[in-house]
Formats: C-alpha cells, sequence, structure tokens
C-alpha cells in the first residue's frame, strides 16, 4: 500500500469510492430520496474536482501497490468549519476518512489516520476535528484510541434527514 495526494485524475474513482463506502455502511438508515439527493451532491464528481483543487482541502490516498486499486482516502480541510465549538486557535477538519468496504481491519484507516494527524502537526494545526454518527460505535472506538473526545452534539443532514452526530477533537 503506497499513500499518496489526490490528483485531478482521481476525481471519478475518489467519488465512486465515497459513495461505495457511504452507502455500504448506512445507505439502510436513510429514504431512497434522501440518500439520492444527499449523494448527489455530496459526491458529484465536479464538486470533488472542485474540493481537490482548492487549497483548503488536502486529500490524501491509499492505493494498492500493485494494482493501483484506490484503497481508501482522507480529506483534511484547515480552516475546520467546526472551529466555533471549540477554544483551539487554528483546528483543522478531518472531514472524511472511508476505506473500501472490503479492506476494513487491514489497516488502511490506522495509516490514513497517522498521516492526517502529522498533516495536521506540520500545517500548524493545533486540533483536529471530526464528527461522527452518535450510533456508530466502530468509529468512535476508533477515534477514541487516538485521543478524540465529544466536544459537541451536532446535527449531519441526509437529504431531510436529520442524524445526530458527536464533533470529537484532539488537541495536538
Amino acid at each position: 500500500m503506497i499513500l499518496r495526494p489526490a490528483t485531478p485524475a482521481d476525481t471519478g474513482p475518489l467519488a465512486d469510492l465515497g459513495r461505495h463506502s457511504f452507502c455500504a455502511a448506512f445507505a439502510h438508515l436513510y429514504r431512497a430520496e434522501d440518500l439520492n439527493a444527499f449523494l448527489a451532491t455530496a459526491y458529484n464528481p465536479a464538486k470533488v474536482a472542485g474540493e481537490i483543487a482548492d487549497p483548503a482541502y488536502t486529500h490524501q490516498l491509499a492505493e494498492d501497490a500493485a494494482s493501483g486499486r484506490l484503497l481508501g482516502f482522507c480529506k483534511m480541510r484547515q480552516p475546520s468549519d467546526y472551529a466555533h465549538h471549540s477554544d483551539a486557535a487554528r483546528p483543522m477538519a478531518l472531514c472524511q476518512l472511508y476505506t473500501a468496504p472490503d479492506t476494513t481491519g487491514q489497516g488502511i484507516g490506522a495509516a490514513l489516520m497517522d498521516w492526517a494527524l502529522d498533516h495536521a502537526r506540520a500545517s500548524g494545526a493545533d486540533a483536529v476535528q471530526l464528527s461522527v454518527w452518535a450510533e456508530n460505535f466502530g468509529a468512535q472506538r476508533f477515534y477514541a484510541r487516538y485521543g478524540f473526545a465529544k466536544i459537541a452534539d451536532i446535527d449531519f443532514w441526509v437529504g431531510n434527514h436529520r442524524d445526530e452526530e458527536f464533533l470529537l477533537e484532539l488537541r495536538l
């Protein structure tokens, strides 16, 4: 496995993996119209391409070294959209950390998380913030292993469906 930054050529595979990973974990929670509205916005290739080009975002990809298959990715944003929930001076957001559903448990998420924390420190961030669904206990355990702690209750919208989320933060 290699980690590398995303390029414009990664737009399609990145949008596809985001959509596939989100649906594998959460599609059963939503009405089709809410899910489809969310997917059309969040994983629209034009939006993904715009984020790859935007200097506020950094995408790091995990790729199979032999086949070139995209195994996972993380997306960071500075400044964090959640900065107002904290007294951190320069928080960075970990917007997404996804792995291909068939690769869970292979260390890809941990490698991406290690990269994300190193990237935040190198960028001068004093905190990393992320949101996690209130009932995604596996993800909460994963983030707790890194020292993330809940700082707020927030909402996450999928179409017209509101999810209860926890905002977690790790001080660097």
